[in-house]
């Protein structure tokens, strides 16, 4: 098959994806300008408020956190994985992915029975003696964190797991023999080598951080709205399609400011990539 043939192929499909993604942001983008004298009307009520403000950076914030424990916690499940053989190597990654599997709201409602006031937890500090009654963990931007976290660990790991299975063993023996200790190895080899699929991992976290419903409304409820429930609130129960449209355009802009300064990073950890 010549280029040309290829060409006509690919681009009828390239214009129809390119349609389908830029036509409805165009248009969420033109709801937002309500006059042409002052197109940033919209955005400047919404940020002047400051009950938007602190729904604004809790949701960065528990984004990041969440991404910041995600990558703590993968980095050694993706090397303990990565270093097993094929057999043990799929089972292992079933079990990392198995979260994904279930319904985002048995997990959440499994989250509510174990950090709830009569949960699991507080039993068992009650049962420690650590507290003397049940401390509130739902509906807090921890609980929140928390459900994130098993949500979204997985996104994390298996990109780690992808590049880090490329990083040849006798690479790490060899550093190790010249003298380098566990933390030198993986500050001055794994880490630089992974870097890319660091940079995928976190864009995939921190993305569905942001942007999660159902995770957030069920244990963050209205004391922890984040942006997400913020934009149902004003779309379903408003009908503020304009505010909605505002919120949805600058939950768009965070992730592509986060997605650039996470490459920005990831190019300093690995300049020859």
């Amino acid at each position: 098959m010549s280029n040309r043939s290829l060409t006509l192929i690919i681009i009828p499909g390239v214009l129809v994806c390119s349609a389908l993604l830029i036509i409805p942001l165009l248009l969420l983008f033109v709801d937002t300008i309500p006059e042409i004298d002052s197109p940033f009307s919209l955005y400047q009520a919404f940020l002047n408020k400051t009950f938007h403000q602190k729904i604004l950076f809790r949701t960065i914030k528990v984004a990041l956190i969440t991404t910041i424990i995600c990558i703590i916690l993968a980095y050694p499940s993706a090397i303990f994985i990565a270093l097993k053989g094929k057999r043990f190597k799929s089972l292992f990654i079933v079990i990392a992915v198995f979260p994904l599997l279930l319904s985002p709201v048995v997990r959440s409602f499994a989250w509510m029975v174990i950090i709830g006031k009569n949960g699991f937890v507080n039993d068992l500090l009650l049962w420690l003696s650590i507290i003397e009654k049940p401390i509130q963990i739902l509906y807090t931007e921890f609980a929140v964190i928390i459900g994130l976290t098993y949500l979204f660990l997985p996104l994390m790991i298996l990109p780690l797991v992808g590049v880090m299975e490329n990083i040849e063993v006798d690479l790490l023996d060899s550093a190790k023999s010249l003298g380098a200790s566990n933390q030198g190895v993986f500050f001055q080899i794994i880490l630089p080598l992974s870097s890319s699929g660091l940079l995928v991992g976190s864009v995939l976290v921190f993305t569905g951080s942001l942007t999660a419903y159902t995770t957030p409304r069920l244990l963050g409820g209205d004391q922890a709205m984040t942006l997400s429930t913020l934009i149902y609130q004003n779309a379903m129960t408003l009908f503020e399609w304009d505010t909605a449209s505002v919120i949805a355009i600058i939950m768009i802009l965070i992730t592509y400011l986060v997605m650039k300064i996470i490459g920005v990073l990831a190019n300093r950890m690995n300049p020859d990539s």
